[in-house]
């Protein structure tokens, strides 16, 4: 089965972990913990400006001596990111976050609606059930409906 973004992923029911371009470093740093993620978009009102993730706070701000409490997010996110679509399946999503070297991605409807943000680990977590679910089908058609069903 050609998983999708939507529904297979993304189920639309967790907030998505957002923060306002003026806010500083040290506050994302602080959202980042609280919420349990590894990525912040940035948006002002329902408008996605960019991206921060824990790599940029520590490669653009802590390696650099920068001081978390003054340095704001937009001066350190990544503007305008790359996005999924929610009808996109999982397989080119991970392709996208492979070819850009990102291990995060919005996934935005077609109005310009933030949906979600998906991880690598989510998207090969899909990708692997999708393997599994194919090469099952094929053993199941190779050797009859009840091969590898424990009885």
């Amino acid at each position: 089965m050609q998983r999708r973004i939507v529904p297979h992923i993304v189920d639309g029911r967790r907030e998505v972990a957002r923060i306002s371009p003026d806010a500083s470093v040290h506050e994302a740093a602080r959202t980042l913990r609280a919420r349990h993620v590894a990525a912040l978009l940035v948006m002002r009102e329902e408008r996605l400006l960019g991206i921060i993730t824990e790599r940029d706070i520590v490669y653009r701000v802590v390696a650099d001596g920068r001081d978390p409490a003054t340095v704001t997010v937009e001066a350190v996110m990544t503007p305008d990111p790359v996005i999924a679509r929610p009808d996109e399946r999982a397989l080119d999503a991970l392709e996208k976050m492979r070819s850009g070297h990102f291990r995060h991605l919005p996934v935005v409807d077609r109005d310009g609606r933030v949906l979600a943000v998906v991880s690598i680990r989510d998207l090969y977590e899909a990708v692997r059930r999708s393997l599994e679910e194919d090469l099952h089908e094929a053993e199941s058609y190779i050797h009859g409906e009840p091969y590898g069903l424990a009885g």
